[in-house]
């Protein structure tokens, strides 16, 4: 238990928590940059790379190579 007597959330939990994020964020707003996307979820990057990768391994994202990025949509 936290010192603010919550349960700790486990990473794989933060993670699947942020993937949900990430897909509502692509689901309003269509393929975003991996930097907007950071900025649209508010989590740090780590955390949005996390979730992407999870998204990804379900096939639920497509990940394309822009000029100086990668842009994520929804499959």
């Amino acid at each position: 238990m936290n010192s603010d007597g919550s349960t700790p959330v486990s990473c794989v939990e933060q993670i699947g928590q942020t993937a949900g994020l990430v897909w509502h964020a692509l689901n309003e707003s269509g393929p975003q940059s991996l930097a907007k996307l950071v900025k649209a979820v508010d989590a740090p990057r780590d955390m949005v790379l996390q979730a992407v990768g999870w998204l990804a391994r379900e096939d639920k994202v497509c990940i394309e190579d822009a000029k100086r990025s990668r842009i994520i949509g929804l499959r």
